[in-house]
């Protein structure tokens, strides 16, 4: 027999010893690291994080104004928020506590822009601007609301977060230009009456329309259908004080047992 493969014949049982023996230990090594990971709880997915596509401008220029002298005191808020892609801008404007039972209203100018095609049913549109508030026995009116603005959509709920409320969403959306104006009306134990609102929303002014003059036109067509808080003679009674706008004024803090 040659020599070189007496020599193979020689090894071939070592080598297949080596083999088989790598092989196992593989094998081991397989099975151990699938029970440590059997073992260990699966890390769970990192969620998105949910960016808004709205950012809130720094020292913002009032656009509009609200004025109701009877609320004289109450805190006041005015933002701006610019949308990232689509030039959209709301101007918010608040007037009184947000957290308290005491009225809270709040009004929302919406100048859409490209982020949008068209605004959101008036329902739709009010439940989901007071999310944050967990509104609860919605119920929408089966009428609109008169006011300077023309007829608003409105809807009332209750919160079930924070504070219990009393709230009368309100929503008015125009075509041309394509504005919207929203928010809400909230105070304790019962509902704002609608004249209340009608009444508010008669205050609400613009101060500039910038490079937009078709808003200016409307709020001037706006204040033609002015009522005056139900009053409609202009020159004798300008805008008088409505007493029950701001009924917690009148109220009062509550007298000590």
């Amino acid at each position: 027999m040659h020599p070189a493969l007496h020599s193979w014949r020689d090894e071939w049982p070592g080598q297949a010893v080596r083999l088989l023996a790598y092989v196992g230990g593989l094998t081991l090594l397989s099975i151990a690291a699938a029970a440590v990971y059997r073992s260990t709880p699966p890390i769970p997915a990192i969620a998105p994080v949910d960016r808004s596509h709205w950012i809130t401008v720094d020292r913002p220029f009032p656009a509009f104004a609200l004025s109701i002298p009877e609320a004289a005191g109450q805190p006041e808020s005015y933002a701006i928020r610019r949308h990232t892609t689509g030039d959209g801008r709301k101007d918010v404007l608040g007037l009184g506590d947000p957290e308290a039972a005491t009225p809270y209203l709040e009004v929302e100018i919406y100048r859409a822009g490209s982020e949008i095609a068209r605004f959101a049913p008036p329902a739709e549109t009010i439940v989901s601007d007071a999310a944050a508030l967990g509104p609860a026995n919605i119920s929408p009116a089966t009428e609109p609301l008169a006011t300077k603005f023309g007829p608003l959509a409105i809807v009332r709920f209750e919160t079930s977060k924070g504070e219990r409320r009393f709230c009368l969403g309100f929503v008015r959306s125009y075509d041309d230009p394509m504005l919207q104006i929203s928010g809400r009306f909230c105070q304790g134990e019962t509902f704002v009456a609608d004249g209340t609102l009608s009444c508010a929303l008669d205050r609400l002014t613009l101060l500039y329309a910038g490079s937009e003059p078709k808003i200016g036109t409307l709020f001037a067509q706006a204040e033609l259908n002015r009522s005056f808080c139900g009053q409609r003679d202009t020159l004798m009674t300008p805008t008088p004080k409505y007493r029950a706008l701001w009924k917690a004024l009148e109220m009062g803090p509550p007298r000590p047992r």
